[in-house]
């Protein structure tokens, strides 16, 4: 696998891999991007899909780029929207790294040629409760589904502020506008790099779940994806008078009026650093900005949208046992069963709230819930079923959070299981309606079989929690 440089070491406004190894070049429709390839592993990294969100362009809907009139260097992550991290450590790696250009994308593709039927598409948009993040993260590495056949391929998009405020004159949004922009270059753009614009597969962890339940309810999603999978995602999206509320209480810390005008003026950086100060101070408390519902992206509540749109669209749903519940060892008996947990009020209760959504979609719902905890976490919680789904056991930070053996084969399943539905194979359980008794894959629990299929998992249905932010 390929080394990188720790954030620290950079080269102008990307990260530098330890070793560069063979280039190659590719002639798309947005101009030649010179990539690099290890064994049969291409990548193509920091590839702006969107004119960099400065300037004028800083909180407007993002623009198209132009074609590339010399060649793109490739070799490199691009700039990310995250500038300050939100947390000081996350169970993710999430490196941030500067620049303009955060609105780009990398592309990890199988060796292809002329001879051969295009690879199916993956698109991962990381999490971070569209506050942080960062697409650079060694855990989002699409070197095994290259291996197995799939072109991977991640996106950046605006975060926090300038991605998701609520103010006058600005678009609502941002972030998810600039990823149905990605979807939009992927459909363009894909074939060149070997990938199949026909089978394209949209999905996301945390806050990236919950954005790609989001495009699947939007009627803007139509058209730009065929399949979706969301890994601990929610229908759940921000308060507007909440978001309002916080933005004025951070246009005051910033000694600027809460508007387009106020915080323009205003770094990103310095924005950011001002939003982890705010949430220091309030415990807790998540910042309130994320999915807003009431445009033309998101005209009705994620759950409703759901109802009408996206029903060709066949969609892998789960999250883990634990998500931020992972202290096993202080939880009482039946904490679970009875609903009281932070996990199943705003993650598994989405589970069988979208299958029920969707019970006469065409297409199929399929669950499942990863169950494998953690030695080092004290669960299977939040963020720990990303290295098994990527089948990245190697990558970098994976230890300190799995321990030192975390079970291979668990990793062949659950990433066989990925890769196949992208592929565009049916999952080998029985599709969910939302009612009790649903069948789901359980990955992982103490005792059971790699392979068991389990039903009841998401039993009972627990109700939304109104009002309360993503957490991740």
């Amino acid at each position: 696998m390929d080394s990188f440089d720790t954030p620290g070491e950079r080269n102008e406004t990307r990260v530098r891999p330890a070793e560069v190894r063979e280039t190659v070049t590719v002639r798309a429709p947005a101009g030649t991007v010179i990539g690099r390839r290890t064994g049969s592993v291409r990548r193509f990294l920091g590839i702006p899909y969107a004119e960099a969100p400065t300037g004028t362009r800083r909180f407007a809907a993002p623009a198209r780029r132009g074609r590339f009139t010399e060649p793109f260097d490739a070799s490199w992550h691009g700039a990310t929207a995250q500038r300050v991290p939100l947390f000081a450590t996350t169970t993710v790696p999430e490196p941030s790294v500067p620049g303009d250009d955060v609105l780009n994308l990398g592309i990890v593709a199988p060796d292809a040629d002329d001879d051969r039927e295009p690879f199916p598409v993956l698109v991962w948009i990381h999490g971070g409760g569209f506050l942080a993040g960062s697409p650079a993260s060694p855990w989002y590495d699409g070197r095994a589904f290259a291996r197995d056949g799939v072109v991977c391929v991640t996106v950046g998009y605006r975060l926090g502020v300038d991605g998701f405020a609520v103010l006058e004159d600005v678009p609502a949004n941002l972030g998810l506008r600039d990823l149905l922009l990605a979807l939009d270059w992927v459909q363009d753009n894909i074939a060149a790099f070997g990938g199949d614009p026909d089978r394209v597969t949209v999905a996301g962890q945390s806050a990236g779940g919950a954005a790609v339940l989001a495009l699947l309810s939007s009627p803007a999603g139509s058209g730009r994806f065929h399949r979706a999978a969301g890994l601990s995602g929610g229908t759940f999206a921000a308060d507007g008078d909440a978001a309002r509320n916080f933005l004025g209480r951070l246009g005051h810390r910033l000694g600027v009026p809460p508007t387009r005008a106020g915080f323009a003026d205003r770094a990103v950086e310095h924005i950011q650093q001002c939003v982890v100060d705010l949430r220091d101070e309030q415990g807790d408390d998540m910042p309130a900005l994320g999915l807003f519902v009431g445009d033309d992206i998101l005209p009705a509540p994620i759950a409703d949208g759901l109802t009408r749109h996206g029903h060709a669209v066949p969609l892998l749903l789960g999250a883990t046992g634990d998500e931020f519940d992972g202290d096993t060892t202080t939880r009482t008996a039946g904490s679970r069963e009875a609903g009281t947990r932070v996990t199943d009020t705003l993650f598994r209760a989405a589970c069988p709230r979208v299958a029920a959504s969707r019970r006469d979609a065409a297409a199929g719902t399929w669950l499942y819930s990863f169950e494998w905890p953690s030695p080092v976490l004290g669960g299977a919680t939040h963020c720990v079923d990303i290295p098994f789904f990527f089948d990245v056991l190697d990558a970098p930070g994976v230890a300190e959070a799995l321990g030192p053996n975390p079970p291979g084969e668990l990793a062949a399943l659950t990433h066989t299981d990925l890769a196949g539905f992208v592929r565009g194979q049916e999952p080998s359980w029985a599709r969910a309606a939302g009612t009790l008794g649903d069948a789901a894959r359980e990955y992982g629990r103490r005792g059971a079989a790699l392979t068991a299929d389990t039903t009841g998992v998401f039993d009972p249905v627990v109700p939304a929690v109104s009002g309360v932010a993503e957490a991740c």
